[in-house]
């Protein structure tokens, strides 16, 4: 085996016995015998050497790449889903849609009888109509109740002027009726004396009988000039008493007059009134224009329809559920690293995404870290003050967002198991100080 591995080792490297030339026989087979056993113990040293050479390199290289990288195989794609409901009750008489459709926003979905809702629109108009009329009319009463109250506040005013005048009036002829009752009974009480006078002598028939005759005459027409005399101020006096109820009729009127301002505030408040009775009128109106209008009940989003249950016939309470909608312009993906990984995560990282269900990476980079652990948000959170307490790793979920034109296809779907890798390394590309 030796002299194989001598001969080897001439073959290959001819130009060594070349150079031992000088050297004496002994020295040379000494030199031989040495020469193949130092090779044969160098050769897997020199191997293995480059080997771990090639592993350090390896690692080395692993390490920098790796080490810069947080992942998680605790991570699945998430996004909004957006549950349509109905707002009002009916029943449904059309579905255009079915399960995983893609519509757009504005597409209608679904439509319930709009018979009851028209009904209570033109009810709601009709009402609208006779009261923006009441309005209206409430409206034109202020004026006119401002004229009014004017000109029956000067009217009153004028009767209580003109009744002031009639009692004077009345008083000064009261006052020539009592001076003429005066004068009448004076002539009538000389007629009298007259009379007496006389007849003592007509009976001594010192005098005609026609004297006394006339004489008697004149007392009678005296005593009729003071019955006269006391009508006429009778009279006077009733014409005192009815100027007077006058004024009073007039000073009454004139009070009401002065309560105008108060009437017009009044057709005021009723025109207010009116108007607001009118306005929301409208605002019923507009009500049951939307009810009319809830009844289409359309997509809000562009998305793929999922879970539908409404059905043609069916019965339906506002709120209640009909399907949903998926929109798969808006998806990201929902990381839950442990805490121990997040000592470098900040948003705005790169990251890649592999998405399992197709089997290739997508770029993306870090949006937001939750404000707590998966654990605080649970329903029933854990609560460390009693018992015995295990200290136990948590989870927070980090929100990665999907670069821009990454699934122009729309591919992707909620739920689906991800595998993502933060470069924690590039904290300064993402701005983060």
């Amino acid at each position: 085996m030796t002299k194989d591995v001598t001969i080897d080792f001439e073959e290959k490297f001819p130009a060594i016995e070349a150079l031992d030339e000088s050297p004496s026989a002994d020295q040379a087979d000494a030199a031989r015998r040495k020469e193949p056993s130092t090779w044969k113990f160098s050769r897997p040293l020199i191997l293995a050497s480059a080997i771990a050479l090639i592993l350090a390199a390896g690692a080395a290289t692993a390490y920098h790449v790796y080490a810069g990288w947080e992942s998680t195989d605790d991570a699945q794609i998430d996004g909004y889903i957006n549950p349509i409901s109905s707002r009002v009750s009916g029943y449904i008489t059309n579905v255009y849609v079915d399960d995983n459709q893609y519509v757009k926003a504005g597409t209608v979905l679904a439509q319930i009888d709009p018979k009851d809702y028209q009904v209570a629109l033109e009810s709601s108009q009709a009402t609208l109509a006779n009261d923006q009329a009441t309005a209206a009319a409430s409206q034109v009463n202020v004026p006119v109740t401002s004229v009014n109250t004017s000109s029956q506040l000067a009217s009153a005013q004028a009767d209580v002027m003109n009744a002031r005048a009639g009692i004077s009036g009345s008083e000064k002829q009261l006052s020539a009726a009592q001076a003429a009752v005066v004068q009448a009974e004076a002539n009538q009480a000389k007629a009298l004396d007259d009379v007496e006078r006389l007849k003592q002598l007509v009976d001594k028939q010192e005098i005609s009988e026609q004297q006394y005759v006339q004489a008697v005459q004149t007392a009678s027409a005296a005593e009729a000039a003071v019955n006269v005399a006391r009508a006429n101020a009778q009279a006077s006096q009733d014409a005192v008493s009815q100027s007077s109820a006058k004024l009073d009729q007039a000073l009454a009127s004139l009070e009401s007059a002065r309560t105008g301002p108060q009437q017009i505030r009044i057709q005021q408040s009723h025109a207010l009134a009116a108007t607001a009775l009118a306005r929301k009128s409208r605002s019923e109106v507009e009500q049951a224009e939307l009810n009319l209008n809830y009844t289409r009940i359309v997509a809000p989003v562009n998305g793929l329809v999922a879970k539908r249950s409404a059905q043609p016939g069916q019965y339906v309470q506002p709120g209640q559920q009909l399907m949903a909608i998926v929109p798969l312009d808006d998806l990201w993906v929902t990381a839950n690293f442990k805490e121990t990984q997040l000592r470098s995560v900040r948003p705005g990282q790169p990251a890649e995404l592999y998405v399992d269900a197709y089997g290739r990476s997508y770029r993306g980079h870090v949006e937001s870290v939750a404000g707590g652990t998966g654990s605080v948000f649970s329903l029933l959170p854990p609560e460390n003050a009693t018992g015995n307490y295990v200290k136990v790793v948590q989870r927070i979920p980090v929100r990665l967002r999907i670069d821009p034109g990454q699934d122009p296809n729309h591919l992707l779907r909620p739920g689906m198991s991800v595998e993502p890798k933060v470069n924690v390394k590039s904290a300064a590309k993402a701005g983060v100080n």
